[in-house]
């Protein structure tokens, strides 16, 4: 299997956000939380959820993405992985 639109790079650049304060259901418990649209370093922009993050987010802030839990499914309690960004470990 080949995935075309897959990112070229895991790391990038906060290139705008929004604190979130009243998300959609799925995602209530974990609000407030920034969202962000990441400049990859390959050049593409990708909208994720931070991690990591209290209240100290910038524009032009180094990210890099890794996998966390995004919801459970309540009914048959299925943890639902994906990715988020978190700054850039030194």
């Amino acid at each position: 299997m080949r995935l075309e639109n897959a990112p070229k790079s895991i790391q990038g650049e906060v290139y705008s956000y929004t604190l979130a304060q009243e998300p959609p259901e799925d995602f209530v418990a974990q609000a407030p939380y920034h969202l962000a649209l990441v400049r990859l370093e390959s050049g593409e922009l990708i909208t994720a959820q931070l991690t990591d993050v209290e209240h100290d987010v910038e524009i032009g802030q180094r990210v890099e993405m890794v996998t966390r839990k995004l919801t459970t499914d309540g009914e048959r309690g299925v943890i639902v992985y994906g990715y988020k960004f978190r700054p850039l470990l030194k």
